[in-house]
This record gives C-alpha cells, structure tokens and sequence, in this order.
C-alpha cells in the first residue's frame, strides 16, 4: 500500500527536468520485506521515494539508479547471496533481484497514476533491454509475470474505505485510514462530525435521510465500514451495500444486535447468502467500544481481507495472458 507515492514523485521530478527511474524488484529468495512489484523511484539529485528492501540496500540501490539514469539503458542487480555487493548483506538471507528502468518518457508513467486513480487497473510492462516502459488498462490473475523481453507488473487500485455512520468512531476511523494511505470517504447524518471530517480535508456526504439513495455501488478495492449506534439508519443502506461489489461490508455492534439487523434485513428483501457476507460484530478485537481501538481493529480487519483478496502468483512464462 506504500506505492501510491512513486508514480506521482516521478512526474513531479519529470515536471522539473529531472530525469529518473523506477526500480522494480523482481525476484526475492529467503525473507524479504517486499515482494515482487514492489518499486522504488529514484531522481538523478539522489532523491528518492518508496521502499525495498526496509534500508538494507536502498543506498546502493539509489546510487545504482543514478548511473543506469546516466547510461539510459536498463540494468538488473542481485543483492545478497550470489551479489558481487560483497560487501552487502541481507540480514535475513537470500536475494533480492532488482531491475532499474530509466524513465524515458514520462507519458507511461503519467498513465499508469491516471487510470489508477479512475480505479482502472493497470499493467506496467518494464523493459529487460532496449524498450521503452509502456503500459495497458486491464486486470490480470497475477502480480507479476517475466517473459523474454519484458517484466510486467500488475497493479490494482489502493485500498478504499467508506465509513457510514455517527459518532466519534467515524472520526476514528476516518482518520486512521488516511494514514494508512486509503482512499477514504465518509457518510454521516451528524452535521458536526461533517464539517469536522470536512475541515481535515476527508470527503463526506451529508446523510438527511436513512433511505437517502447514495451511490455504494462501489469497485471490488473498496470497503464499506457502518459504525451506526442508531440501527434504524442501517437497513436500506446496508442492503445497498450488500448488493454492490465491495470487497469487504462490516458493521458496528453486538451479536444481539446483529441478530436483530438480519432480521430487518431479510425482511427488506436481502438474501441470506448476501447478509452472510456481512463482517458483524466488526473488527478483529471482539468487544471493541473505545473510538480508537474500534478504529484499528476495524481497519486492521479491512487490510487484512484487502490483502487476502488482492493476493495473485507471480509468474515466469514466454507470453503475458491479460484477463480484461
């Protein structure tokens, strides 16, 4: 979920006349903190944003980049086992393959930060020799795939939360989601906690009604969080939800109350194969009532599934299968 700061660095550096170039490990043996996709992006001033390796090879990984920058052709490094860096060492064993593509062009890179942001996902398809870096819309069934001439790296739209409900656990929430570099937006009939989450820069939608007809058809990257204490404002919304392409849709409250929501539930019309999809009680700490822990065991329940339902092979093969 820390990538969401490479591309845009990468076209701010652009912008300036800078040239750059993004670093993609592609290939890990042993334990190592990122996995394959992961990039770094790297500026000809020795400025640099992301992460690969949590600080064991970044220094060396900078100043590699900065030469192949100079070069203007692509080059792939080992670090650890088998490196000729002998005098780097991964503290946790193995290897880790890195290929560093100088950025030639900022059009592709401007592109993939477009359609990810549109929610569309993206294909980033990295020259291993002379090549320039292009890049398709479309999804793939895995995260990264080699072939003889190109290594491509498939990439989803981030993490996205919508909190509905009232009460200073949407704030909470909220807030937290935005460190953690979600996507969020909120939804709440308490004006107050409105303009609150408003003048903290967070998107909100102000709620007049419990069967408001708000838009929660939502793309399969989203969450949807109701932290209702009212429960009558729940049903309609919820069914709406429910009915959308979220990946994950968890409400607030106790096994009695979400016995009771059910009931309201089936009685709207909801399938019961629809209301088993419903995270409740929410959150991974059972019984959570303090705002902030609610917050992080809610959020850590929503990234935990997030990665889950985002987790694809990596893969070595002589053609890229795209599924669109």
């Amino acid at each position: 979920m820390d990538d969401s700061g490479i591309f845009p660095f990468l076209m701010q550096k652009a912008a300036a006349g800078a040239r750059t170039a993004l670093v993609t490990i592609t290939g890990v043996s042993g334990s190592s903190v990122r996995n394959p996709g992961a990039h770094l992006a790297v500026a000809e001033d020795g400025s640099w944003r992301g992460s690969l390796s949590g600080g064991c090879i970044e220094a060396a990984v900078v100043a590699d980049a900065i030469d192949a920058i100079a070069a203007g052709t692509p080059r792939a490094i080992r670090f650890g086992t088998g490196s000729p860096y002998l005098d780097i060492r991964l503290p946790c064993g193995g290897w880790v393959d890195v290929l560093i593509n100088p950025v030639t062009d900022p059009a592709p890179i401007a592109r993939v930060a477009t359609l990810l942001a549109d929610r569309t996902p993206a294909l980033l398809a990295l020259p291993l020799g002379d090549g320039s870096i292009t890049v398709t819309s479309g999804n793939a069934p895995w995260r990264t795939c080699r072939d003889t001439t190109h290594f491509t790296v498939a990439h989803l739209p981030p993490l996205a939360l919508t909190v509905i409900g009232h009460g200073a656990g949407v704030e909470a929430l909220a807030a937290l989601a935005v460190t953690a570099d979600a996507r969020v937006t909120t939804m709440t009939p308490d004006r107050a906690i409105a303009e609150r989450l408003a003048a903290a820069g967070i998107a909100v939608h102000l709620l007049n009604t419990p069967r408001e007809p708000v838009d929660l058809a939502v793309d399969p990257w989203t969450a949807i969080a109701f932290l209702f204490h009212d429960h009558d404002w729940e049903t309609a919304l919820i069914a709406r939800a429910l009915a959308g392409r979220a990946f994950y849709v968890g409400a607030m409250g106790s096994r009695a109350a979400q016995a009771h929501r059910a009931a309201s539930l089936i009685a709207a019309g909801v399938s019961p194969d629809d209301i088993a999809r419903l995270r409740a009680p929410i959150g991974l700490i059972p019984s959570s009532r303090d705002p902030q822990v609610l917050a992080l065991s809610t959020l850590a329940e929503i990234v935990r599934d997030f990665e889950q339902t985002t987790a694809r092979a990596d893969i070595v093969s002589t053609t890229t299968a795209v599924a669109r």
